[in-house]
């Protein structure tokens, strides 16, 4: 190995930059910016602003937190839903007055004027969201007019009435209390918006309501095909925003008891600011209640900090509004590039060394040697299946597989001739297996693993696993399951392809060749699942080894096929049985005589084996040339390998025309016959067998003679 190629092949190795890639995946990530952000306004107000960390001063901070933080929540859930509110500083102004007119004036409870505050709030809100939600009017110009209208009344409110709310509350105590009151040392309206925040938090990532709000600000035309009531979720956030205004309000009146026509004045500016620079995108769909939160927090420390720094009226303003400015272009440029971004550092290719291709030409003397002994194979639905990837027998001949349409097919016996659809999963149904019961577990991509009973009972048995403790991607849900066998105890073992990628997507993890597939073990007597395997190179086919103690497995893009011990004295070892081998496998299952057949979905080719040598190029071209033009795995070879235990090829069977089987991806001896699967096929191939046992099944090998 020369110098070059030993520093490529570890800078790949101890360099992963696919690590880049998965932070950038991350939801969280959306926040790093804020996050980076509030710790340079710490850092530079902190060290020019005198007494900047003085805890009286964080203490009137966390009081303005607690209501700023409220119409900021409130703002944000209406951009969420794809709107915009800039009447929320006149919502606040307004309620602020009628809380204090109710409960100094006037002298009702202060239970009833903080209730019929917060229902003027809720009042405003309603009136926007019909208007918007219903009537279909732009939010901005509605929003704005509201502003307008709510601040007019306001000044005439205060001008006529302003001298006749100075007075003392019925409850006094109560009143300074919620204005000046701790709770564990903490504001009471600290207190009181950290649980709302909560509430509102579970709301929108719990709650089904929520969840609609998402979805219509992500897509509302989407959302109405799923059956959204969309004007409805747009205006119930407006009737959010408004009770926030006005529980916001209510705190603001008793700590301040401020009656001023300028009250609120800025906060629309205040709030919007807080929370586009937390991280709540302004096109809808992605924000949360904790993002505005750090936002309002940035903000507030930066308008305090200017006060005190005794910079000229109109100073925060213009500070804010650069802020505004520069969190709006991160935001529209972050949505607009993230995909590009993540195109180019996600998929990270890694150095692999494959071994001199085994001759396959026709006069090599190998068990690989080119032939077309599977030309007599006949189609079985013809152009009824679609995606049969995997096939599998019951005890009584039926013959079963899946499409790329979740369905699971049934083929009655003894004549095949025509499918029914046995059972609907959804997803993509790979590779499958048969239990004692004739229980059907199927491996589903995207979905996890499932089982149909012959009453046609659906049920999912697993979708998740432990997640590795380093992980950086949460690697508990099951992405790509795709082969299975059973124990004799009723163990499940199964592969997961890639955690990395799903089953669109396998050319990328070819690229790759990182090793990102693992093996897992579903146990019904406990129904967890666990890793037992992992690091493989797409782990796909498993077979149980007649010793019900082993099972083999194969790693198709490194062109190995393993045996991994589950119990008895080498139980946890793994030993390579076939290296090597010139195309890549895919199913195992067993032969009647007591070996192994193998799948080849494809063959190798000498272009792609010298590009697993050079990352960089595999990089540029993941970066710079379509997807369809990729230097990829051939998947246009037909070939079947019968395979020892001990990994010896005896003899393989091809499709030399492509014409009869094409593309194989599964075989299935039972009773004299070898049964084809492949998943881009539009038939199952049935060939006969010269050297085969013809009373021989995969039930009774597996469960022995239940007749």
């Amino acid at each position: 190995m020369t110098m070059s190629v030993s520093i490529t092949r570890y800078r790949y190795k101890l360099l992963p930059d696919h690590l880049v890639g998965e932070l950038l995946s991350k939801p969280w990530i959306d926040t790093a910016i804020p996050v980076l952000f509030l710790a340079i306004v710490v850092g530079v107000f902190g060290a020019i602003v005198p007494g900047f960390f003085d805890p009286y001063g964080l203490s009137d901070i966390a009081r303005q937190f607690g209501e700023l933080g409220f119409i900021a929540i409130g703002l944000a859930i209406v951009i969420l839903s794809g709107g915009i509110d800039l009447s929320v500083g006149a919502i606040f102004g307004l309620c602020n007055f009628v809380a204090l007119a109710l409960i100094q004036g006037v002298g009702v409870p202060i239970p009833v004027g903080i209730a019929a505050a917060i229902a003027l709030g809720g009042a405003i809100g309603l009136m926007n969201g019909v208007l918007v939600g219903y009537l279909r009017l732009r939010a901005f110009l509605t929003t704005l007019v509201t502003l307008i209208i709510v601040r007019a009344i306001l000044e005439n409110l205060v001008t006529v009435y302003g001298d006749k709310v100075i007075g003392e509350p019925a409850n006094y105590e109560l009143w300074a209390f919620i204005g000046e009151g701790a709770i564990a040392g903490l504001p009471l309206s600290l207190v009181v918006m950290i649980v709302a925040a909560g509430l509102f938090h579970v709301f929108l990532t719990r709650g089904r309501t929520g969840w609609h709000i998402q979805a219509v600000g992500g897509s509302r035309r989407s959302a109405h095909n799923a059956g959204i009531n969309v004007r409805g979720t747009v205006c119930l956030s407006y009737v959010i925003s408004g009770i926030c205004c006005g529980i916001a309000a209510s705190l603001y009146a008793a700590r301040l008891t401020n009656a001023g026509a300028d009250v609120g004045n800025g906060t629309e500016i205040l709030a919007l600011t807080a929370a586009v620079l937390g991280g709540n995108s302004l096109g809808g769909g992605r924000g949360s209640v904790s993002k505005a939160l750090l936002g309002t927090i940035i903000v507030l420390l930066i308008t305090n900090s200017i006060i005190s720094l005794g910079m000229r009226s109109g100073g925060t303003n213009l500070v804010l509004g650069v802020v505004l400015l520069l969190a709006v272009v991160v935001d529209v440029r972050w949505i607009k590039n993230r995909g590009k971004i993540l195109s180019r550092v996600y998929i990270s290719p890694t150095y692999f060394r494959m071994q001199p291709c085994p001759p396959t030409g026709r006069d090599s003397g190998t068990p690989f040697a080119v032939n077309d002994r599977l030309s007599n194979a006949k189609p079985i639905g013809l152009d009824m299946v679609d995606g049969a990837e995997d096939v599998i027998f019951d005890s009584k001949g039926n013959l079963y597989t899946g499409s790329r349409h979740g369905n699971v097919m049934r083929f009655s016996a003894p004549d095949y001739d025509k499918p029914e659809i046995f059972a609907h999963i959804g997803g993509a149904t790979l590779g499958f297996a048969i239990d004692r019961h004739d229980t059907i577990h199927v491996c589903v991509s995207g979905m996890g693993l499932y089982s149909v009973d012959q009453n046609r009972e659906v049920r999912k048995l697993s979708d998740q696993t432990n997640r590795s403790l380093l992980s950086i991607r949460d690697d508990s849900r099951i992405r790509f399951a795709d082969d299975l066998d059973i124990a004799h105890d009723g163990r499940v073992f199964y592969s997961e392809a890639t955690v990395r990628f799903d089953i669109y997507e396998w050319a990328s993890d070819s690229l790759e060749m990182r090793g990102n597939g693992r093996i897992l073990c579903y146990d019904p007597r406990t129904g967890a699942t666990r890793t037992v395997l992992k690091n493989l190179v797409f782990p796909n086919g498993i077979c149980m080894a007649q010793d019900n103690q082993s099972l083999l497995f194969a790693e198709t893009w490194a062109c190995r096929v393993s045996r991994y011990w589950f119990d008895g004295p080498k139980a946890g070892t793994v030993e390579i049985v076939a290296d090597n081998l010139p195309g890549y496998p895919d199913n195992i299952n067993r032969a009647s005589d007591g070996n192994f057949w193998v799948a080849l979905l494809g063959m190798r080719t000498q272009a792609l084996d010298i590009a697993l040598e050079m990352p960089d190029f595999r990089k540029r071209m993941a970066q710079r040339v379509a997807f369809d033009e990729w230097i990829y795995p051939n998947l246009n070879t037909g070939t079947v390998l019968k395979m020892t235990l001990g990994g010896d090829v005896l003899y393989s069977l091809w499709d030399r025309s492509g014409e009869t089987h094409p593309m194989i991806t599964s075989m299935r001896e039972h009773e004299g016959f070898l049964y084809l699967g492949g998943i881009f096929n539009n038939r199952i191939g049935k060939h006969a067998l010269d050297d085969a046992d013809p009373a021989w099944s995969g039930t009774r090998s597996y469960w022995g003679d239940r007749s």
